[in-house]
């Protein structure tokens, strides 16, 4: 005696795949996937992710209606440049501490990520930060004034 569904059943239709077949063509296709993808990944290592940064060493044209003793800070620039009656000179405005950006006040400068303050001329006026501003290189081209940022010089070295 044979019952319905073997006689609808005919020697065309597939056969039904076990579950151990399927989940080894599921892994080999996951397999291939992730071989794909570091493929991928390794043709893009050739080609440097790296953002061009600025120059360290620029021109500033100082404004005349800069105030003696007046910070003058280079848009997108960490630096702050002072003319006063001996000359000019730059300080850097990244923190000794932690190395946040310090904003210009009344006082000189303050930290605000850790309330640092310095003077006009880079000393420590309250802690935590361990070193007073670093002093940076400046020098005159004819009108312009160059500051580098990698030079640091003694604080008091004016042009």
């Amino acid at each position: 005696m044979t019952t319905k569904a073997e006689e609808k059943k005919s020697r065309f239709d597939p056969e039904p795949m076990p579950r151990r077949d399927f989940l080894g063509i599921a892994a080999l296709g996951s397999m291939a996937a992730a071989f794909g993808l570091s493929i991928l990944g390794m043709l893009k290592l050739p080609k440097a992710a790296v953002s061009a940064s600025l120059a360290k060493k620029f021109n500033v044209a100082l404004p005349d209606t800069l105030a003696e003793g007046e910070a003058f800070i280079p848009p997108g620039r960490n630096v702050a440049v002072f003319r006063d009656g001996e000359g000019v000179f730059a300080i850097s405005t990244v923190c000794t501490h932690l190395g946040c950006i310090v904003k210009t006040s009344v006082n000189g400068f303050d930290c605000p990520c850790h309330g640092s303050g310095f003077t006009k001329d880079g000393t420590v006026r309250k802690g935590p930060a361990p070193k007073p501003l670093p002093w940076l290189k400046v020098s005159n081209n004819g009108g312009m004034i160059t500051v580098d940022e990698d030079s640091k010089v003694k604080s008091g070295t004016k042009v």
